[in-house]
C-alpha cells in the first residue's frame, strides 16, 4: 500500500493520545486504506495483534453490531478477555445506530485508543459534538493531490511511462480517487468505475440517509452544480432555473438538497468575503466538487470547461494544505480565493492562459488589495514568469508539486 504521508503524519501525532480520531471524507477517497495503514503502524510499533480490533460496518460480518448497545457489549467482552490496552478501529461508523453513545462510554469505561471513519459530515455535529466536545480530532481525507496521483500512477502499467504533463491531463479528466489506478487504464472502464461510485454515494449517503423521495430533482440540482463549477450563484438561481424547466420547488427544498450533498462530501460550498469590509457576504456563493472525475463521468468532459475545472483543482489543494477558503470581493472585482491559515493569508487568482488581453484583468484585483499578504496568479503558462508589483505568476502544475 502507498503510504499517504500527509495524513499518516497527522494520525501518528495522535496515537495513544486521549482523543478519538475521526477520519472523514467522501466514499472511496481512501479512508479505509488509512485505517489499514494505521493498523500496520500500530503493529510496527510493537502493539499486540490481539489487542487491535478492526471492524468494517459495510460488511455483513458485523451486521449484528449495528446498534450501539450491541457494539458496546461486544467490545467490553473483548476487553475482559484481553489484558492490556485495546486499539479499536471502526470503519464506516455511521452505519451503527447511536454509535456516539457507545464510543463515549468505551472511552470512559476501558483502556483504549479509538479510530473511526465516516462518510458523512454530520458525524461531527449535534449529539457527537455534545458528547465528545474537546475529546475528538477530525482528520479530513480528500481525493489524491497531484503529488499523490503521480505516486499512484506509477503503480499502474498503463500509466507508468506517462510524463508529468500527460499525468496532469489525466488528473484533470479522471480526478483523484485512488481506485482508478487499480483499473485497466482505459477511459471507458475508468468512467464506469466513477459512475458506479457516484451512484453509490448518491444512494447510500444522500438519498437513503436524508429520506429523499424526489431523486429526479436531486439529480437535476447536481447537474446544475456540475455545469456551473467556478460560477457564482445562489439557491434562488437554481430554483429559478429549474422552474424555467417546468419543475415546482421551493428555495428551502434546494437548500436541503445542497446540505445533503455537502454532508456526503460530494460538494463544497464557498462563501464570498468582502476584503475591504472584512466580512462574510450572505449571497452568491460558489460550489466546487470533491472529485472532478465523477463530474466528467456524469456530464462528460469538455475542454471549454477548463477555467472552472482548474479553479476546482486549486481550491481542493488549498483545503488539503489546511487553509480556510473564501471568494474575495474587491469592489466590483472578484479574487478567486482568499485562503487563511492561522495568522497567514494567501490571495489567489486562477486562469487558463495569460494573454495581453486578460493579464491586466487577472492582476488588477490583487493590485487593489493594500495589505502585504502573498498574492499569486496561477495559470497553465510554462514560459511566463511574471512578477508584477510583488504579485507572482506561477504555473499550476508547479504550484501543485510544491513542498
Amino acid at each position: 500500500m502507498i503510504i499517504r504521508e500527509r495524513y499518516m503524519d497527522n494520525i501518528r501525532d495522535f496515537i495513544d493520545k486521549p482523543v478519538i480520531k475521526v477520519i472523514t471524507g467522501m466514499r472511496r477517497s481512501g479512508k479505509s486504506a488509512l485505517l489499514e495503514l494505521t493498523r500496520q503502524e500500530l503493529l510496527g510499533m510493537g502493539k499486540d495483534p490481539d489487542h487491535i480490533i478492526y471492524m468494517n460496518f459495510e460488511s455483513l460480518r458485523y451486521d449484528h453490531l449495528k446498534e450501539y448497545k450491541a457494539l458496546y457489549r461486544n467490545l467490553i467482552e473483548l476487553e475482559e478477555k484481553i489484558s492490556g490496552k485495546l486499539y479499536i478501529l471502526l470503519d464506516e461508523i455511521q452505519e451503527v445506530d447511536g454509535w456516539q453513545q457507545a464510543i463515549n462510554s468505551l472511552r470512559v469505561d476501558i483502556d483504549c485508543d479509538i479510530y473511526v471513519t465516516g462518510s458523512n459530515a454530520r458525524l461531527l455535529s449535534g449529539e457527537l459534538a455534545t458528547l465528545l466536545a474537546g475529546r475528538y480530532v477530525e482528520i479530513r481525507v480528500y481525493p489524491l493531490d497531484f503529488k499523490e496521483y503521480l505516486e499512484f500512477s506509477g503503480t499502474n502499467e498503463g500509466e507508468a511511462e506517462l510524463s508529468i504533463q500527460e499525468n496532469f491531463s489525466n488528473y484533470v479528466r479522471f480526478g483523484g480517487l485512488p481506485g482508478i489506478h487499480q483499473m485497466t487504464w482505459e477511459e471507458s472502464r475508468i468512467m464506469q468505475y466513477l459512475q458506479d461510485i457516484y451512484n453509490s454515494v448518491l444512494l447510500k449517503d444522500v438519498i437513503a440517509r436524508n429520506n429523499i423521495r424526489d431523486t429526479a430533482l436531486l439529480e437535476s440540482i447536481i447537474r446544475y452544480l456540475m455545469d456551473n463549477v467556478g460560477n457564482t450563484f445562489s439557491a434562488k438561481t437554481i430554483t429559478d432555473f429549474l422552474k424555467s424547466q417546468g419543475r415546482k420547488l421551493s428555495i428551502e427544498t434546494v437548500y436541503n438538497y445542497l446540505r445533503a450533498l455537502e454532508s456526503a462530501f460530494l460538494i463544497h460550498k464557498v462563501v464570498r468575503f468582502d476584503i475591504k469590509g472584512k466580512k462574510i457576504l450572505e449571497t452568491q456563493e460558489k460550489y466546487y466538487l470533491s472529485d472532478l472525475g465523477i463530474r466528467h463521468a456524469v456530464m462528460g468532459y469538455q475542454d471549454n470547461d477548463i477555467a472552472g475545472v482548474l479553479e476546482n483543482i486549486v481550491y481542493q489543494e488549498l483545503l488539503r494544505r489546511g487553509y480556510t477558503v473564501t471568494i474575495g470581493k474587491q469592489g466590483v472585482a472578484e479574487v478567486d480565493f482568499v485562503a487563511d491559515r492561522l495568522d497567514e493569508r494567501l490571495y489567489v487568482q486562477v486562469c487558463y492562459i495569460l494573454t495581453p488581453e486578460n493579464t491586466n484583468r487577472e492582476f488588477a484585483p490583487l493590485e487593489a488589495i493594500t495589505d502585504n499578504y502573498e498574492k499569486v496568479v496561477l495559470s497553465m503558462d510554462t514560459l511566463l514568469h511574471i512578477n508584477r508589483g510583488g504579485i507572482r505568476q506561477k504555473n499550476i502544475v508547479d504550484f501543485l508539486l510544491e513542498k
